[in-house]
C-alpha cells in the first residue's frame, strides 16, 4: 500500500507521463475514494486540465498517423470536454476504468484506458497512456479502439512490442468482466452524482501548460497520454 493517500473532497492531478519521464499531461480530479491502493475520482466537463498538442498547433488526432508519434508535442491550457467522467485508477493495473456521463447526468458507457502504471507522487498518480483501450457499451459488448494508433506506437518507438502485448492481454482480461458482467461493468457507479456544491477541480497555482513567457512549454517527443 502506498503512504500517499488522499481524502473525499481532495483535489489530486493525474499526470500522464511519456516514456522518457516528461509531463504530457495533467488532469485534476476530485477525490471520491481512496483505499491507497485504487483512487476513484471525478473530472467534470469543462474542469480545466495541462492537455499536448503537436509542435506545430495540430490536435494529434488532425494529424496523418505515421505522424503521431514522430512528431515533438508541447502542452497546452486546455478543458476536459464532453462528457463528466468518473475514473477508477488502481495503482498496479495496466487500466483505468472511466465511467462518462451525459450532460443530463445521465450514464453513457465505460472507457478502459489502457495504461502504463508508474505510482504515485504526493499529488496524484502517474501514468503512462497506453493507446490501446477499449469501449464498453451497456448491452452492446465492448470493442478495440485505436489499434492502428497502437501499432503505429510501437513502429515509432512510442511503445514496445512487449508493452502492447501486455496491454492487449490487460484488454482481454477487462474484456472477459465486461463479458460477464462483473465489476467494474455491473452497474457499479452508474448513478452516480456529484454533490451539486462541489466547484470544479482546479490545477495547481502556476500549472497552465504555457512557460511564464506566455508561451508553449519545449517541444518534447512522444506521445503525451
Amino acid at each position: 500500500m502506498t503512504e500517499h493517500r488522499w481524502a473525499p473532497g481532495e483535489t489530486v492531478v493525474e499526470r500522464f507521463l511519456r516514456p522518457d519521464g516528461s509531463i504530457g499531461q495533467h488532469h485534476p480530479l476530485r477525490v471520491i475514494a481512496d483505499d491507497g491502493d485504487a483512487l476513484l475520482g471525478w473530472i467534470p466537463a469543462g474542469t480545466p486540465i495541462v492537455g499536448s498538442r503537436l509542435s506545430d498547433g495540430r490536435r494529434m488526432r488532425d494529424a496523418p498517423l505515421d505522424q503521431r508519434f514522430r512528431t515533438p508535442r508541447v502542452m497546452v491550457p486546455d478543458v476536459w470536454h464532453g462528457s463528466s467522467t468518473l475514473r477508477l485508477i488502481p495503482d498496479g493495473t495496466w487500466s483505468s476504468v472511466w465511467w462518462f456521463f451525459e450532460p443530463d447526468g445521465r450514464f453513457r458507457d465505460w472507457y478502459v484506458n489502457l495504461e502504463l502504471p508508474r505510482g504515485r507522487t504526493a499529488t496524484g498518480p502517474d501514468r503512462i497512456d497506453g493507446v490501446l483501450d477499449l469501449v464498453v457499451t451497456p448491452g452492446a459488448g465492448w470493442q478495440w479502439k485505436d489499434e492502428d494508433e497502437a501499432e503505429a506506437a510501437v513502429e515509432a518507438g512510442r511503445l514496445t512490442s512487449a508493452d502492447l502485448d501486455r496491454l492487449r492481454a490487460e484488454g482481454d482480461r477487462l474484456g472477459a468482466l465486461a463479458d460477464r458482467g462483473a465489476f467494474p461493468f455491473d452497474g457499479t457507479h452508474t448513478a452516480f452524482r456529484p454533490d451539486p456544491g462541489w466547484a470544479v477541480p482546479r490545477l495547481p497555482p502556476g500549472l497552465t501548460g504555457r512557460s511564464a513567457a506566455g508561451s508553449p512549454s519545449a517541444p518534447r517527443r512522444g506521445r503525451a497520454g
